[in-house]
């Protein structure tokens, strides 16, 4: 009978809510104790002796720095050991150096940071009338360096636009600028060396060379630019065998011509009142009138 009882006797409900609540807290509060545990263990660990930074090795083709200078300027900033240093600070400590354009930091077990330098190489001034003259990279960045360093480079001149903005529209300028540069250098290489390349605020080129010629070289897409000066390049020798002088300036800017100053001469006749100039305008058969005497 204690068994049929037993068989009838009542089951137990599921375990109330709040009890089950109250079960889950327990186990969260564990965990989070555990974790907690394990966070405080192993940041205890990385601080002991063992996981110290004992070798800083720095790589790169260094042209502007040794290692020395490197050294003393930016290991002294680096903080913690090998677990604990944060890489970015460390980043940012050698990117602060002169000249470093890129910092490249990693951990090397098990006591090792290993650090690779990629220094900037200038390709150009930058000038910019609201701000002192910086130093254009061979990627187009911009960048601030003792120009003292370069004087002896004889590097061009990208002169900016007044109208150019903070470092990073300074940098997509100068890019374009640089981009153009390549491209007109060895088009214009047969009349002498591009020393500056200017752009206007309305977007016109004016070249310099390094005979103080002063080309201009109007408005446009660049490969139009360069079409009009590769143009005018191919027509100067047939004005060049006639009349032995330095070219001082061209203007580039007409439509199916252009205006040419040697020294003392220039190739349009003075206009009469009232009456425009008009450009001369090339012509592989005919030669172009005697110019007249300023």
């Amino acid at each position: 009978m204690l068994a049929a009882a037993a068989l009838h006797a009542p089951v137990a409900h599921d375990v109330p809510q709040d009890i089950r609540w109250m079960n889950l807290a327990t186990v969260a509060l564990a965990l989070v104790a555990a974790a907690m545990v394990l966070t405080w263990g192993a940041v205890s660990m990385a601080r002991l002796p063992y996981f110290d930074l004992r070798h800083i090795e720095i790589e790169g083709d260094f042209q502007r720095h040794n290692l020395m200078t490197v050294r003393a300027n930016a290991v002294p900033r680096l903080q913690g050991g090998y677990f604990s240093v944060n890489l970015a600070d460390a980043r940012a400590a050698f990117e602060a150096l002169p000249w470093v354009r890129k910092a490249v930091v990693r951990r090397v077990w098990p006591d090792t940071l290993r650090v690779r330098l990629e220094e900037h190489k200038p390709v150009a001034y930058w000038h910019h009338d609201a701000r002192d003259d910086e130093l254009v990279n061979s990627f187009g960045e911009v960048f601030e360096a003792n120009l003292g360093d370069v004087e002896d480079e004889g590097l061009p001149t990208l002169h900016a636009p007044s109208q150019a903005g903070g470092p990073q529209a300074g940098s997509a300028q100068a890019a374009w600028m640089l981009d153009m540069l390549r491209r007109l250098v060895p088009v214009l290489a047969p009349l002498g060396e591009v020393r500056t390349l200017r752009l206007n605020d309305r977007g016109g080129w004016t070249a310099w060379l390094d005979n103080e010629a002063r080309l201009e070289l109007g408005r446009g897409a660049a490969d139009d630019v360069v079409a009009r000066t590769e143009r005018f390049v191919r027509s100067y020798p047939m004005l060049a065998r006639t009349y032995a002088a330095p070219l001082l300036y061209a203007d580039l800017r007409y439509p199916e011509g252009y205006a040419i100053k040697l020294q003392g001469l220039h190739t349009m006749p003075e206009p009469t009142p009232g009456q425009p100039r008009r450009p001369w305008r090339p012509a592989p058969s005919v030669q172009p009138s005697a110019p007249s005497t300023r």
